[in-house]
């Protein structure tokens, strides 16, 4: 263990030293560095800085000096004799050396006790020519004010992690002159109440109908909390280097339409993780949203796209073809930056939400209602359930598997559209039978959607779309089940993407002869739940002025849905499996049981070229891929092959392949691949159930991030230190007052 620490310890002092241009230290070892060299506090980033003590700077663990300006002496006539960046003679480097140790050793005298304490933080190589920035201790009345701002940051964090909304009332519903105090305030008095002796002194002469604290205060304060903690796990991505972008479906934030972003990255314990970030505003225009999405990521939240190595965009339907011009855009200046599937989502459900035609939106929309309804209600369950028996009492075991699957979340497998048709007369008779009840076991707004439901499923629309969709959708069905499988699968499924294709374009060739078949089997369908086949009613209102129209129910389909479909997911398929795509899950023959399969007869060095810039020794890729497969070719028979990348990144000896597990770390966060440990797939599911348990109108994108990420570590005093810098004005106490009511809503800051 000491031993690992001392090569951690070595590679940061080689780090600081190639950062820092000092031919002259190269030779230096790393207890000299430690022990005679300082650098200014002024040549690495705020965020490498730890703020736990307003009386010293201590760095973080992992802190590298960046900030350098090595060309401005060049232009300033009056630096041309300051200290410049060059190759020192040995003549040179024997007599600074000899000088900076007889400095060093008045210092040591002198500092002795503070180098062991600080010994991984303040190690440095640039001589001590810089003095050490010297921190003035803060006086009374500072310290006070940071001792209050404090306070009310922590009420602001707790409040996020409780998912509790600032305001507690809606104070236009209240008889005018009746002062009601939200969450904030509320939980701001009784913290005075329990006994925070320093929001007592700053409040307890001020009035009870007194807002302590601004709304745009709070807002503040909040967009810091927020910062803060999300640079928490932006700065364990940047200290991965690479990463990939992944958006969820658009989510309603006090009715403005907001992207939620996840980051997908592999952390120091080699962990494949996928954590929220934060919510971006949406833009109709695709081009303005691919310009602000770039930013957001860039510019605000500090990430270099230059990393990123893939990006996937799980929409809702209808936004599909925005979002495509965002991930082309980004192609664009990012050709790494591979736009992918991502593994959360089913590829026929992907591939439907992106189909342009107005029906399938409409039915997949009505797919996730029926689940809703049925899911919300155990009594409307088993309603169904008795249904299936009735239906299936000749076929018990395929009843008793629809019944199983109606408990999961059936709408985002890749056989929705099957199991869906399996189920529509249960379906319809069931909301049927709820919606014409005549006795009191249903409240009137259970019997109300069960109507409406029952509406949309009996329509002869709904059956063709949802049958031509299952069957258009059958000769992608194994190959997405394939991408979501175990890394074989996915390693196999990309060399079976030509043979998919293959059949969709015959199929395209003969689409008179299979929509034949498909508009028999919708009509087949509608005829047993006696439903009448016909035109869409708006294509018929819309026709009511052309005479000449002869349009038929199979002719319509063929035109407005079969055909465009068919199109739509050959070209999808070549957008999301490009080349270069295809070429990376090429490289999965890495992992040793894909290799295995292949009988070890593997040339991943043709694929792996794309990522050459990536690797750290790219020269000895040949040499380290043939020893990698001679490792596993050759391994004990009690030995077995690690079956994906996740156990191949956990192997104690992998950091001796150095090129192998940079590729495998790229591999992992490709979002195509599944995150193997479903403990470091959090984000998504707490961005779920936060939607879920909190109402359109009381959701914060704020509040929310702090909520998704309750577990991780917040800095008080760099919030308060943060907020200090940039809002001076703000940070002083105003004994004047404004008294404010529900019925004006005047603020007064604090």
């Amino acid at each position: 263990m000491q031993l690992a620490k001392l090569c951690v310890f070595a590679r940061r002092c080689q780090r600081w030293v190639e950062n820092c241009r000092r031919a002259d230290l190269e030779d230096k070892t790393p207890d000299q560095l430690n022990k005679h060299y300082r650098l200014c506090a002024k040549h690495f980033e705020t965020s490498m800085i730890c703020r736990s003590s307003p009386y010293r700077t201590v760095l973080r663990d992992n802190a590298v000096p960046t900030i350098f300006d090595l060309t401005s002496h060049l232009n300033n006539p009056h630096s041309r004799h300051r200290k410049r960046i060059k190759e020192l003679s040995e003549e040179e480097i024997r007599t600074l050396k000899q000088q900076k140790i007889d400095e060093a050793f008045e210092q040591d005298q002198t500092h002795q006790e503070s180098n062991e304490n600080n010994a991984q933080n303040t190690i440095s190589a640039e001589g001590g020519e810089e003095p050490e920035e010297d921190l003035v201790p803060l006086t009374l009345e500072e310290k006070e004010n940071k001792d209050y701002l404090k306070s009310l940051f922590e009420i602001l964090i707790l409040m996020g992690k409780q998912n509790i909304p600032l305001d507690g009332h809606n104070a236009d519903e209240l008889p005018e002159g009746i002062f009601t105090p939200d969450n904030f305030q509320a939980l701001l008095e009784y913290r005075i109440n329990a006994g925070d002796e320093v929001l007592r002194k700053r409040f307890e002469m001020t009035a009870v109908n007194l807002e302590y604290c601004s709304k745009a205060q709070q807002k503040q304060m909040l967009e810091i909390c927020e910062s803060c903690v999300r640079e928490e796990t932006l700065r364990e991505v940047r200290d991965s280097h690479f990463f990939s972008i992944v958006t969820d479906n658009m989510v309603d934030i006090a009715g403005e339409e907001h992207l939620p972003v996840l980051v997908r990255f592999v952390d120091e314990s080699h962990n494949l993780r996928e954590e929220f970030i934060g919510f971006l505003p949406y833009e109709a225009d695709p081009e303005i949203l691919a310009v602000k999405f770039h930013t957001a990521i860039t510019e605000k939240w500090g990430l270099n796209m230059e990393y990123c190595r893939g990006q996937a965009y799980i929409v809702s339907s209808g936004f599909a073809s925005k979002m495509k011009t965002v991930a082309m855009r980004l192609l664009e200046k990012y050709p790494q930056a591979v736009y992918t599937l991502c593994s959360s989502c089913a590829l026929n459900v992907w591939l439907a939400k992106s189909i342009p035609v107005v029906g399938v939106s409409i039915v997949l929309g009505t797919i996730e209602e029926v689940c809703s309804f049925f899911n919300q209600s155990a009594q409307s369950l088993a309603e169904l359930d008795n249904m299936i028996s009735v239906l299936f009492q000749n076929n018990e075991e395929k009843g008793s598997e629809l019944k199983e699957i109606l408990r999961s979340q059936w709408t985002g497998r890749h056989d929705t559209f099957e199991i869906l048709v399996d189920l529509m007369q249960a379906l319809v008779l069931c909301l049927d039978g709820i919606s014409s009840d005549s006795s009191v076991r249903w409240s009137n707004v259970v019997v109300g959607r069960a109507f409406v439901l029952s509406t949309a499923l009996a329509d002869f629309d709904f059956i063709a779309t949802v049958v031509i969709l299952k069957n258009i959708l059958s000769f992608t069905r194994a190959f997405g089940k394939n991408l979501q499988g175990q890394t074989s699968d996915v390693f196999f499924a990309a060399s079976s993407l030509t043979a998919v294709l293959h059949s969709l374009n015959e199929v395209m060739e003969n689409i008179e002869v299979y929509h034949e078949f498909w508009f028999e089997e919708a009509t087949n369908l509608a005829t047993k739940l006696d439903i009448q086949i016909k035109l869409p009613g708006k294509f018929r209102r819309a026709q009511q002025g052309n005479l000449d129209s002869e349009v038929t129910s199979e002719n319509y389909y063929k035109e407005a849905l079969s055909v465009p479909s068919v199109e739509h997911i050959i070209q999808e398929l070549k957008d999301i499996f490009s080349e270069q795509h295809l070429r990376a899950l090429k490289c999965l023959s890495l992992v040793p049981s894909v290799m295995g399969k292949l009988k070890f007869n593997t040339s991943e060095e043709h694929h792996a070229d794309m990522y050459k810039n990536d690797l750290p020794n790219p020269d000895t890729l040949s040499a380290e891929l043939h020893c990698w497969r001679i490792k596993w070719k050759h391994r004990g028979k009690d030995i077995e092959l690690p079956a994906t990348i996740y156990e191949a990144l956990h192997l104690p000896d992998i950091k001796f392949f150095p090129n192998v597990y940079a590729l495998l770390k790229v591999l992992s966060i490709l979002p195509v691949m599944k995150v193997e440990n479903e403990k470091f797939e959090v984000g998504r599911k707490r961005l779920k159930a936060y939607l879920k348990n909190t109402s359109t109108g009381q959701r914060s994108s704020n509040l929310a991030l702090l909520n998704i990420n309750f577990d991780i570590k917040h800095d008080l005093d760099l919030m308060v230190d943060t907020y200090i810098k940039l809002y001076p004005d703000k940070t002083e106490f105003q004994e004047d007052f404004i008294p404010s009511n529900n019925s004006e809503a005047m603020e007064a800051d604090v």
